[in-house]
């Protein structure tokens, strides 16, 4: 019997060196024993490594699912692992297309198992704000894995939390991300996390806020959502109450919509949440950003940026590609047009400030590029109120609307570009109505991109004017 350790938790690298070694010695399954970590293997000090042995090709689709059964908690994943590699190389190498085969069904609901735990993290990870010793802003959370996912894990944080310092606790290890470098850290206990944060109650306003009670299913809530991770959450101490309220709530709001569905006043709720939620434009962005997109597709929120109480916010319609992945408005290709229209109308970008109606980037994939897709209206008007939000803290005096999209999340109504084009007023706010940059990128042929990039550049120097005017 050939005895085989490796590392504690998911050791995908020791159990890839494992495999070349025991493939080399042509050692069938039943003659491996996989033990314990910590234990004599068969390799011995320093022999074990991709240099003692050569590569073993596999098909792509078994080594994706080892990638993910090495996570699962069973002990036995290993030597089931190593019994499908081995039949693999010895004649079944469409083995995993026989999903009647009692190994392959094994591996397979393994798989689903850690797939799902994976989705569990990024759904249920809620990070509180702490100081580190010498003053850092780190936001850590605690969560308890059912599987070893917590390496596998990381490039979904990082990718989606890349301008925060993070940790991220767990029984089976620990992640820290200082915004350059991550780190996996050992194991960790409930008690080394914090049990709340001042931010906790605008998260529990914006969960309230956003609960149906007319689509309300316990049986289904606790399938996506878990009793298990409640206690964790800071928005299931709400749960119980708002179950408790909900065939009141949705009585009342059988009736108010039969009684005064003609009087309904979308403004006037938008006004009402105004006085609610967060109070600074920091705890609106960290809302934003921890909040799971309000369009399909996207990874994370792209905040806007710029100074408080400026001359004028410019207003685009969603993030793209390059914007999302790197966390700023209007850098793209669109955004590159956009300053260069601003610089030869005089206006300086760094004294703007700049936003998008839609915080998230909607998209459908083409092979490997993601295209942007427009957002209906019912994705931008749930917007709305994060938008109204963020300038009623940054405080522009003028307003441009860049877009259709921009256009219908400032006044909630679909109004045309160009016949709205020109001078407006958004509530009472100054402002002006213009194409969006990426407009000017579609047209078919040079003279008339010529012309409609005269016609925006003539827009901004309309801004800049009544810039002057509105200080």
């Amino acid at each position: 019997m050939i005895r085989v350790g490796l590392g504690e938790g998911a050791d995908l690298d020791g159990f890839r060196a494992a495999v070349r070694g025991l493939v080399a010695r042509r050692a069938p399954p039943a003659e491996v024993s996989w033990c314990p970590a910590g234990q004599a293997d068969l390799f011995g000090e320093g022999e074990r490594g991709e240099e003692s042995a050569a590569p073993v090709g596999l098909p792509r689709a078994l080594g994706e699912l080892i990638r993910l059964v090495v996570c699962h908690s069973d002990c036995e994943r290993y030597a089931l692992l190593y019994a499908a590699i081995w039949r693999v190389l010895n004649g079944e190498r469409a083995l995993l297309d026989i999903q009647s085969d009692p190994l392959v069904h094994r591996l397979e609901a393994m798989a689903k198992s850690v797939r799902r735990d994976l989705h569990k993290m990024h759904a249920f990870v809620r990070f509180r704000e702490t100081r580190d010793p010498d003053g850092t802003e780190r936001f850590v959370s605690w969560f308890e894995p059912q599987h070893f996912i917590v390496e596998a894990s990381a490039g979904f944080f990082v990718e989606r939390f890349r301008s925060l310092v993070w940790s991220i606790l767990t029984p089976v290890g620990s992640l820290h991300w200082d915004r350059t470098a991550l780190t996996i850290g050992p194991a960790a206990q409930r008690g080394d996390a914090p049990e709340s944060d001042a931010f906790e109650d605008a998260w529990r306003c914006y969960y309230e806020n956003v609960f149906n009670p007319a689509r309300l299913n316990p049986k289904v809530m606790r399938q996506h959502m878990p009793e298990k991770y409640w206690r964790n959450l800071p928005e299931a101490a709400s749960i119980a109450g708002l179950v408790q309220q909900a065939p009141k709530r949705a009585r009342e709001m059988i009736a108010r919509e039969a009684a005064e569905r003609e009087k309904r006043d979308p403004l006037k709720a938008v006004a009402a949440m105004a006085g609610q939620g967060p109070q600074t434009l920091e705890e609106l962005n960290r809302l934003i950003a921890a909040s799971e997109p309000l369009t399909p597709g996207a990874n994370r929120a792209v905040l806007g940026e710029g100074p408080m109480e400026p001359a004028v916010a410019f207003i685009g319609e969603q993030p793209g590609d390059q914007e999302e992945r790197e966390g700023r408005p209007f850098i793209g290709p669109a955004g590159q047009l956009f300053d260069k229209a601003l610089g030869e109308a005089g206006i300086d970008r760094s004294s703007v400030y700049v936003t998008n109606a839609v915080k998230h980037f909607k998209y459908e994939p083409r092979g490997k590029k993601r295209l942007h897709k427009r957002p209906n209206p019912g994705e931008v008007k749930r917007y709305r109120w994060w938008l109204q939000r963020e300038l009623s803290f940054v405080r522009p005096k003028l307003v441009v609307a860049m877009g259709g999209t921009a256009l219908l999340g400032l006044t909630g109504k679909p109004l045309s570009v160009l016949k709205t084009r020109g001078p407006i007023a958004f509530d009472g706010q100054p402002g002006y109505a213009t194409v969006h940059p990426s407009y000017l990128l579609r047209l078919p042929d040079d003279a008339a991109q010529q012309e409609a990039y005269a016609a925006f550049r003539e827009d901004l120097i309309a801004v800049r004017r009544l810039m002057g005017e509105s200080r």
